[in-house]
């Protein structure tokens, strides 16, 4: 009876730590519950059978949440949940289009490297070469960068 319990303890303990690598990613009560399963199984053993099943007991539950483990890396099963769509897709920015190199503008907001500005009568974000810069601070464009907006103090 002491070998059944042992052997249900770990099993639940391995298909709960299963559960919560896989299915319920985080500390959660599925975690939680199968490290006390695990334990208590070790526990058990170690003070109802004895020693040497407590460390044959060890062996077991650690080798087999390896070996599951490894066995469900191997699998097809991740395969099936991954996610292999890539996403390229880029924001159209009407009125980043708009400015050109040597436009003059006001900055919005503070810029702390990035920030708002307003450059010919349109709002958009800009990132600033000259470090931080108060609001209202009159600004120049100094290039783009594949989108990007990079301002210096006028």
């Amino acid at each position: 009876m002491d070998i059944l319990i042992i052997a249900l303890l770990i099993i639940a303990g391995i298909l709960l730590f299963m559960v919560e690598i896989f299915i319920i990613p985080g500390i959660s009560i599925a975690g939680i519950s199968a490290a006390i399963c695990l334990l208590y199984a070790n526990y058990y053993a170690f003070a109802n059978i004895g020693s040497t099943a407590g460390f044959i007991t060890l062996a077991v539950s650690s080798i087999g949440c390896i070996v599951v483990l490894i066995w469900f890396m191997r699998s097809k099963t991740l395969d099936k949940l991954a996610l292999k769509k890539n996403i390229n897709s880029k924001v159209e920015n009407k009125a980043a289009r708009e400015v050109k190199v040597g436009d003059t503008g006001i900055s919005i907001t503070r810029l702390a490297l990035i920030g708002n500005a307003e450059i010919n009568g349109n709002i958009i974000e800009v990132k600033s070469m000259d470090g931080l810069l108060n609001e209202k601070t009159p600004i120049v464009v100094e290039r783009i960068d594949e989108g990007v907006i990079i301002i210096k103090r006028q």
